[in-house]
């Protein structure tokens, strides 16, 4: 019974700060800190495979490619008493990665041991990012870079979804071009499947003509637009997207990921994704197509590739409920909430129904305690 009821759980956990004391991730043991949090605090994956919180989903998930879930919905709470369990009914973990494996250019307390542990007991890590900044090789480079061995195949970014998506569709047989607002991660990935592509970090700095019959020419072979995140966004870039938008016949938009805010720094959020995409639907009226969390794409991929038909064996570790958690919910997976992100104890719980006398505390919610 228990095992048909983990099977279906989104699991949440609350932060508690890693002290990794056991070779064995089932008997890890986690050092309780004080409640409350502040961005930064410890409630990192390590804590979240010793202690947490187990929230069984309210309703069934809606499964869209193009769906944003934004209003993930739990129905009850309880504290995690036996880890292991878990991870004995669990072949397959999916690690997000900014906020889950690192924050900015710094690792997370404990990532190393678990990495490691999970390892030695034969578990399959995927590590699925909708962060479009880098390629899955630049990824690797920087999974190097903090001491983690991890393969490429191993990873999938939403540069990589994006490529993967246009191949998967014969966007090539088209003969037309990409117009890239992003950073190097997508060309590269484009480039990798022999897609044609322009803009991206070309159009770094850019200014439109705007005197006395400026005007912003576009290539006429452009046939999609992809929109990752770009720390240098400018007017040229979005000019150009939404006249191949509005003007070009049969021209599709295609958006890496939605994420409201992401991880740049460890020192505070930034505004993410789904404001380069925002801007471009604001002026287009369109919407895009989804290629990374909470849309299938990713997981179809890795499910068909590896041959994984028991999905219920999978699970979605991750710091966002809108893309991790929507993202486990939609495919079938086991999921688990870290909340070393951008989610507090606080906007978890709000999921939460709450019924008259629990105090604040929603139906089933056990307070956090410390051992």
């Amino acid at each position: 019974m228990a095992s048909r009821m983990l099977s279906s759980t989104p699991l949440a956990f609350s932060s508690l700060g890693p002290a990794l004391q056991s070779s064995s991730i089932g008997h890890l043991r986690a050092q309780p800190k004080p409640s409350g949090r502040s961005y930064g605090s410890s409630g990192s994956v390590a804590a979240a495979l010793a202690t947490g919180l187990i929230c069984r989903q309210a309703s069934r998930a809606r499964r869209s490619a193009r769906a944003n879930a934004s209003t993930t919905v739990l129905s009850k709470a309880e504290k995690l008493q036996v880890p292991g369990f878990l991870v004995n009914n669990v072949d397959i973990f999916i690690f997000d990665c900014d906020g889950v494996i690192w924050r900015g250019d710094s690792i997370i307390p404990g990532i190393p041991q678990v990495i490691t542990q999970l390892r030695a007991q034969g578990k399959r890590l995927f590590f699925v990012t909708n962060n479009s900044t880098k390629s899955r090789a630049g990824y690797q480079s920087k999974f190097t870079s903090l001491g983690l061995d991890v393969q490429p195949e191993e990873i999938f970014s939403s540069s990589f979804a994006a490529a993967a998506y246009l191949e998967q569709t014969k966007f090539k047989d088209t003969g037309k071009k990409v117009y890239i607002i992003g950073e190097k991660g997508i060309s590269e990935e484009l480039d990798l499947v022999g897609i044609p592509w322009l803009g991206g970090e070309g159009d770094k700095g850019k200014e439109p003509n705007m005197g006395s019959g400026g005007k912003v020419d576009v290539d006429h072979d452009v046939g999609a637009v992809v929109v990752g995140f770009d720390r240098h966004i400018n007017y040229h870039k979005l000019q150009y997207a939404q006249l191949c938008l509005n003007e070009l016949p049969g021209c599709e938009f295609i958006a890496t990921n939605m994420d409201r805010v992401t991880h740049l720094t460890d020192a505070q959020e930034w505004a993410g994704n789904g404001t380069m995409v925002g801007a471009v639907s604001g002026c287009t009226g369109r919407e895009p197509t989804v290629v990374g969390k909470p849309a299938p794409l990713m997981i179809d991929y890795i499910a068909e590739k590896y041959g994984i038909s028991d999905r219920s064996r999978i699970c979605m570790v991750g710091d966002r409920l809108d893309t991790d958690i929507a993202f486990g919910r939609n495919n079938g997976l086991k999921t688990c909430l870290t909340l070393s992100g951008v989610t507090s104890e606080d906007e978890l719980l709000d999921r939460v129904p709450r019924k008259k006398g629990t105090e604040g505390h929603p139906t089933g919610c056990l307070r956090r305690h410390h051992q």
